[in-house]
């Protein structure tokens, strides 16, 4: 039997929608209605407990950034130090405070890592009464440095892991248990949703499958049938649109404006840090060798995020005046060339978004202050490339319908496999990857 905690553990990890509505038909099968439990099990019916394989090759979780736990282990034993049991260091704080306990062990500063000119030499060792050799001294200094590598590789990976999954998500995944747990229907709506916003893009030239399905319809009608109940802050991590935000306070929604400014402040950094890093090729976005395009991808997807969420809630405050003195723009991903030339080939062109892209200023720099650029600048760009700056999401909130449910197709590389088995070895010998 499937527990509220179970299906609160989906929030970080990457379910198949289908498995995650089989939870919610296990959880809320007496309280729903006959036309309510016939469009959840659309999705259900076709979970893998109920499916002919009852397998799928794709990853059910994010990523994990690796930390120094090997090499703190090491360094236990090498400094004889007597260490608490079950400790672990999969979080950059415990690491760190790791580094200002055992460094000064040997009168190493932390950060200082020069071999050259930041050891102690005999005299200075003498002096500091280490009586150690200098290989053994050697030895330990070295070993503190790598885990010092490690720390600032793990803080890396983990920003890179967090930007992934708001691209995704925006801020469900923080969403706490206390607030998910309050009301049943608000935990499946959120659980649900959540699923359906973390499905893998697929290899097409047309739009990509919108998330919010009829499946989320039902859940969300149910959610407002019951709005004294319904946790709506909680929803709104996940899902700003004007109905939710109807519902929550001026303090509540102040607050997660400046949640969300301080994610684009960072994500803001991080693009330009990218963009600096990359040579990319801003008239067309097409993917060049070299490239780091995963990243820039997720990065991008957070920032668009995070903008369309900033955008609700200004508006939902009536602080939509901001944009007449700054408005960013979108960040376009990098696509496959070959994506591109199919779509060019079929009678399409250049996204006009791209367009768009090209004759505003650079979104970071018009939120770092640095370039200027306004909601009439942005109206004039959309109407040159020929899109509607409002239903477009560059100057608005995005509008969007409900898409019928679709079986979650098994995918390699974003190209549909029938076969889950047979999908694992494509996977495994790198087909569709572009590394053939």
């Amino acid at each position: 039997m499937n527990t509220i905690e179970q299906l609160y553990q989906t929030l970080d990890q990457r379910r198949r929608p289908e498995d995650v509505a089989e939870m919610i038909v296990e959880l809320m099968s007496r309280q729903l209605a006959i036309h309510e439990l016939a469009t959840l099990n659309k999705a259900a019916n076709r979970s893998l407990k109920n499916s002919v394989y009852g397998y799928t090759s794709m990853l059910e979780t994010f990523g994990k950034a690796i930390g120094a736990d090997k090499q703190i282990k090491k360094a236990v034993e090498i400094f004889k130090i007597d260490e608490k049991e079950n400790s672990n260091y999969y979080s950059a704080d415990r690491i760190e405070t790791f580094l200002k306990e055992v460094s000064p062990l040997i009168h190493k500063e932390v950060g200082e890592n020069n071999f050259k000119s930041d050891r102690l030499n005999k005299d200075l060792r003498k002096l500091a009464g280490l009586d150690i050799s200098k290989r053994n001294y050697n030895k330990k200094w070295r070993l503190l440095k790598r885990i010092e590598i490690r720390l600032q590789k793990f803080i890396h990976e983990s920003k890179k892991l967090e930007l992934q999954k708001i691209a995704k998500h925006g801020l469900s995944h923080t969403i706490s248990f206390e607030d998910f747990s309050k009301d049943l229907n608000t935990a499946c709506f959120i659980a649900y949703f959540n699923a359906r916003s973390n499905l893998r893009s697929t290899f097409t030239n047309q739009s990509q499958e919108r998330p919010f399905d009829e499946i989320c319809e039902m859940l969300f009608n149910r959610c407002l049938k019951n709005p004294d109940e319904t946790q709506w802050e909680a929803i709104s991590y996940i899902y700003t649109d004007a109905k939710v935000l109807e519902y929550l306070s001026d303090e509540q929604k102040g607050k997660l404006l400046g949640k969300w400014m301080a994610i684009l402040q960072e994500i803001s950094d991080f693009l330009e840090e990218l963009w600096n890093e990359n040579d990319i090729y801003r008239k067309t976005m097409a993917v060049k060798k070299g490239n780091d395009s995963t990243t820039w991808n997720n990065t991008a997807g957070a920032w668009n995020k995070a903008r369309d969420n900033w955008m609700n809630l200004i508006y939902a405050l009536d602080l939509d005046f901001i944009l007449d003195d700054i408005c960013f723009g979108k960040v376009m991903r990098l696509m496959a060339a070959d994506v591109i030339a199919w779509h060019l080939s079929t009678g399409g062109k250049i996204d006009p978004n791209t367009e768009v892209w090209n004759l505003v200023p650079l979104p970071w720099e018009v939120f770092q202050e640095r370039i200027f650029c306004n909601k009439e600048m942005i109206v004039n760009a959309c109407k040159e490339a020929g899109i509607d700056p409002e239903k477009s999401g560059w100057i608005a909130p995005r509008i969007h319908g409900v898409s019928q449910f679709k079986p979650t197709p098994e995918l390699v590389h974003g190209v549909t496999v029938s076969n889950p088995f047979l999908a694992k070895i494509l996977r495994q010998n790198k087909y569709f990857s572009g590394k053939l």
